[in-house]
């Protein structure tokens, strides 16, 4: 019986161990691991952080929990003192007839001409913020990714795009993988 006893409490240790790993490892990840490129996507080289400044029209973006059933989104970047990013998310939701409002800070991964940023809205946890295409000749519109396929926004300076030069856009997205069927259009018309 001594020797079951044994055998269970090295097998605890153990799991216990490969608990505590398994923990930091997400806690790395969690800190750190978000701010990664989708396999297959290059952010935009000669970026221009000044250029890049000011407001911008959320014109399509796939779904997610923090921006569900809001219309008429706008982010406006503006730098820190420190070097970063601010970020202002803003939309209206129609369902409360309320302004909702998200500030958050941004900072490069790598060098300051290429585009791709950390952002973070929530104290210490970053994600990445990829820019994958830019008109980099005006600045009127541009794609942006996360760390994986499931994030995608199409922004632009003004509230529209042409039929045009979205359909040029979502074509584009599509072929580097993104489930351009799950895009929400954007309201700015209210």
């Amino acid at each position: 019986m001594t020797k079951f006893f044994n055998y269970l409490a090295v097998h605890a240790v153990a799991k216990l161990s490969d608990l505590k790993i398994g923990g930091i490892i997400l806690l790395v990840t969690l800190l750190f691991g978000c701010t990664s490129v989708p396999d297959g996507i290059k952010p935009v080289s000669n970026f221009d952080l000044s250029r890049y400044l000011g407001k911008w029209y959320e014109i399509a973006r796939l779904d997610h929990s923090f921006e569900r059933g809001l219309e008429q989104v706008s982010a406006i970047y503006a730098t820190q003192e420190d070097g970063g990013v601010s970020v202002v998310n803003r939309g209206f939701n129609s369902d409360k007839q309320d302004w909702q409002e998200a500030q958050g800070k941004a900072y490069f991964v790598g060098d300051s001409t290429t585009g791709h940023l950390k952002v973070s809205f929530f104290g210490p946890f970053y994600a990445s913020y990829v820019i994958f295409l830019l008109d980099i000749n005006e600045y009127k519109y541009a794609m942006i990714t996360g760390p994986d396929r499931e994030y995608l926004w199409i922004l632009a300076r003004s509230p529209t795009l042409s039929k045009d030069l979205l359909d040029s856009l979502v074509e584009h997205a599509q072929e580097m993988g993104f489930d351009t069927k799950k895009l929400i259009y954007v309201d700015h018309s209210t």
